[in-house]
Order: structure tokens, then C-alpha cells, then sequence
């Protein structure tokens, strides 16, 4: 389960980051608020990814 967690959250932690981010980051303007948006941006679907996983085994 924590394998798939963090797979999940790799794939679309850096999907949405370069999405939301990708202009800054390209742009070399990283700004102090990226410092805890981008790691939160792959806590999100970690946290998500892993609670669904509980759920669905509870069932």
C-alpha cells in the first residue's frame, strides 16, 4: 500500500506541480512560498492515495 502511495503521489505530485509551478520553476523565479507549495503538492495525493487505500480494505 505505501508503495502505491508513493507512486501515485510522484506521478501526480509532478504532474500538478508542473501544471501550477512549471512556469516559475522554468523561469528560474522561485519564490519563497514554493518552498512549502511544491512539497505539499505531493502530500496531497500521498495523503489521499493512502487513505483511500484504507478505506477500500476496511471494506
Amino acid at each position: 500500500m505505501l508503495r502505491r502511495s508513493l507512486i501515485a503521489s510522484a506521478v501526480v505530485g509532478t504532474a500538478l506541480t508542473a501544471l501550477n509551478q512549471g512556469d516559475a520553476i522554468l523561469s528560474g523565479q522561485l519564490a519563497g512560498a514554493l518552498a512549502w507549495k511544491i512539497p505539499l503538492t505531493y502530500c496531497v495525493p500521498f495523503l489521499v492515495a493512502t487513505y483511500g487505500a484504507l478505506s477500500n480494505s476496511r471494506n
